[in-house]
């Protein structure tokens, strides 16, 4: 039966909304926006790791020759890369206009250190969630270290699919996932010295195969129990919904104190994804009634990638050219992240849609796009 995960996509859009709260946040002064679940909002980008697993096993779930590893790698390219490489160019040419522009409004750091020709290559390439000399912070569009990350974890993920379909290991993927996850936690504390998911520009693609795993544990654990699981009343998957949605919130809101411990939301992230795939709950039929959700779960990847771009150009128009305070954010952020949903409606439309080659579906493919 094919499977939809219409909940799990709505969460995509919340969450990647959450995330452009958390950056309006640093120059902001409302505690609409500024309180501490908002501050550790960043944490959600695991959830989308995790979810990115979870979605990609069900899409993939043999991969046994090299043409099919390499049509994998080709969609998944072309899913991601167009508009990251359009939004990075975006940046480039701001930086460009930065000394003109500065004779016209306040600019913050005329000449931004960390945007230069090392971390432009480095993202180019999509490596900058790899450590690599002279490069010590976040560039450009500085949510994209997360896709670098995501592509390497498609890398690994590719590989390991095409190692256990040669090797006859099928029957035993699980434990072939379970040492991918500890492999990569151990790796990251060697080389950190800590258990935490603090990391971005540095060992973030150690973070994101760490998490992308854990989502296709996941998965494979809702696949093998599906059927028997669906006999569970709704009565309980109503209490089991709002249990894990109310330890998702006060987790993130205690994010100071757990995130040294990052193994604790790869957790929750996981049992929360694993109660919403069934969409049994009352939560859930609230959630799937709304047309906004579903839009917003849809231009996630938009929503997600142009942010920090739109955000730059508000903060310049509003409250450097026009001075408004910052506390007008305590109403100010909602024509902000309007005219964000509203650019990602059509960067959903013109860019990334017209680059998806998960749009013609594969014989025996199942066709949910995917970020």
């Amino acid at each position: 039966m094919k499977e939809r995960f219409e909940v799990l996509d709505i969460f995509r859009g919340i969450f990647s909304s959450l995330v452009v709260l958390f950056h309006m946040s640093t120059f902001s002064a409302t505690p609409i926006i500024n309180n501490q679940f908002v501050y550790n909002s960043d944490l959600f980008v695991d959830f989308f790791f995790v979810l990115s697993g979870f979605v990609i096993a069900y899409s993939y779930q043999s991969i046994s020759t090299g043409a099919e590893l390499n049509r994998f790698y080709k969609k998944r390219f072309f899913r991601l890369y167009p508009l990251h490489l359009i939004v990075l160019l975006a940046f480039v040419a701001i930086e460009l206009s930065k000394h003109f522009a500065a004779g016209y409004v306040q600019v913050n750091k005329i000449d931004n250190v960390s945007n230069n020709l090392s971390t432009f290559l480095s993202n180019i390439f999509l490596l900058n969630s790899v450590k690599l000399p002279g490069i010590h912070d976040v560039s450009w569009n500085i949510a994209s270290w997360s896709i670098s990350a995501e592509m390497i974890a498609y890398i690994v993920f590719g590989l390991t699919m095409l190692m256990i379909g040669k090797a006859g290991l099928t029957k035993g993927k699980l434990f072939v996932y379970a040492l991918v996850v500890l492999a990569g936690i151990a790796l990251l504390h060697v080389l950190t010295g800590t258990f935490g998911l603090l990391f971005t520009f540095d060992y973030g693609f150690l973070r994101g195969i760490t998490g992308f795993f854990i989502g296709v544990i996941c998965f494979t654990t809702f696949n093998t129990y599906k059927t028997a699981i669906r006999t569970a009343g709704n009565v309980l998957f109503s209490f089991l919904e709002i249990l894990m949605l109310a330890i998702t919130i006060i987790s993130v809101c205690y994010g100071e104190v757990f995130k040294n411990y990052g193994f604790i939301y790869l957790a929750v992230f996981f049992t929360t994804i694993l109660v919403f795939a069934f969409e049994k709950g009352w939560l859930s039929a609230q959630l799937k009634k709304s047309k906004f959700l579903h839009r917003t779960g849809q231009y996630s990847y938009s929503i997600y990638m142009i942010h920090t771009l739109i955000l730059s150009l508000f903060n310049v128009v509003f409250f450097r050219a026009l001075k408004l305070p910052p506390s007008a954010y305590a109403y100010m952020f909602i024509v902000n992240y309007a005219i964000i949903w509203v650019a990602s409606a059509w960067t959903f439309k013109h860019i990334e849609m017209r680059f998806n080659l998960s749009t013609k579906k594969e014989p025996g493919k199942k066709g949910w796009w995917v970020w």
